[in-house]
Formats: structure tokens, C-alpha cells, sequence
């Protein structure tokens, strides 16, 4: 059972109830196998500041609150565009949710979830249910999501998850822009 981890949500809503409603977008996913136990990876994701050392489009990433019951940090990309990511649940070696956006602006909703494979062998997956198209109707946001949404976080996803990947390998800082821009971060 994941803990909640973030507090009432400002409109009143329980944690479950938002994460229902984020559920009702579209979503796009991705999953990267690593060289290492959930155990070893959560040491890695769940520590304060991690995207400084993995994220290729990160500038800087910063703690606002990282307490056992309280996770929330402020994540500048390469163009300045500025995020708040507030965890919504923590749960030690499986994973967590969390809400990400501008400061007081729409958020998407994201789950990083690791599965173990065998002895230092496991999996990241990281899906995201987009704020971008999510006040359209279905059919009409169908061919702007599936054209050109889904291919930029998917593209995004897979560059996220491979800095996870090149640090664990190599303990090295992953080079800004490593396997090329994304014209939303870059």
C-alpha cells in the first residue's frame, strides 16, 4: 500500500480521489531494465536532489521538503522553464506518485514504479498522465496527443530513464542533452 505523503490537496480532494481523476487522461510510458536490485534503485530515486545527477535536461534540482511524510522539490530544466514536484505517495522500494507543474499552474500526474527481475536485476517505469490536451474531448484530442504529445514524452522518457541508467553504470553526472534536446526542456 503506498503512503500518502503529501497532505490534503488545496481543492479539498483526498489524495485518492486526484489521482483517480489524473487516471482518467491519456498516459504514456516507458520502462528501462538496470544492473541493480529495487533496493539499490530506490536509493537512487528517492533521494533528495537526484536529478541533478541523471536528469539530461536538468539545470538544477532542489529540495523544498524532504521529510518521511512530506517529499516536494523544485526542478529547473536547461531552458528555465521551472517545476514543483509534489509526491503524493512513498512507498519504499516499489515507487511513488507525484504531481508535476508551474507553480499554481496545471499539473501532470506521474508513477515511477520498479519491479524486481532476479538478483541485481530490475525495472523502472515511468508513466505520465499529461495536463497538455486533457480539457479536450477524447476524440478531438485524439491525433494532436498520438502525433505529437505522445512521441515528445516518449522521446523524454527514455532520455529521463537512460541518465538514471548512465549514472548507475558509470557514477558520473549524465552530460546535459546526452542523447540529444527536447525542444520542451532543452
Amino acid at each position: 500500500m503506498a503512503l500518502p505523503t503529501g497532505g490534503p490537496a488545496p481543492n479539498g480532494k483526498n489524495t485518492a480521489d486526484r489521482i483517480r481523476g489524473f487516471q482518467k487522461r491519456r498516459s504514456v510510458g516507458f520502462t528501462l531494465e538496470f544492473p541493480v536490485s529495487t533496493s539499490e534503485l530506490w536509493n537512487l530515486i528517492s533521494r533528495a536532489g537526484n536529478l541533478n545527477d541523471c536528469h539530461p535536461f536538468c539545470r538544477t534540482n532542489d529540495a523544498i521538503s524532504w521529510e518521511n511524510n512530506s517529499h516536494q522539490d523544485r526542478l529547473v530544466y536547461l531552458n528555465g522553464r521551472t517545476y514543483v514536484r509534489q509526491f503524493l505517495t512513498w512507498e519504499k522500494d516499489s515507487g511513488y506518485e507525484l504531481v508535476i507543474g508551474e507553480e499554481n499552474g496545471p499539473e501532470s500526474y506521474v508513477v515511477w514504479e520498479m519491479k524486481e527481475l532476479g538478483d541485481k536485476k530490475s525495472t523502472l517505469t515511468i508513466i505520465v498522465y499529461p495536463y497538455l490536451l486533457a480539457n479536450m474531448s477524447k476524440i478531438t484530442s485524439y491525433l494532436p496527443f498520438m502525433l505529437y504529445i505522445r512521441p515528445k514524452l516518449k522521446s523524454y522518457l527514455k532520455s529521463v530513464l537512460n541518465g538514471f541508467h548512465y549514472f548507475i553504470e558509470t557514477g558520473e553526472t549524465v552530460p546535459r542533452n546526452h542523447w540529444g534536446k527536447h525542444s520542451w526542456f532543452s
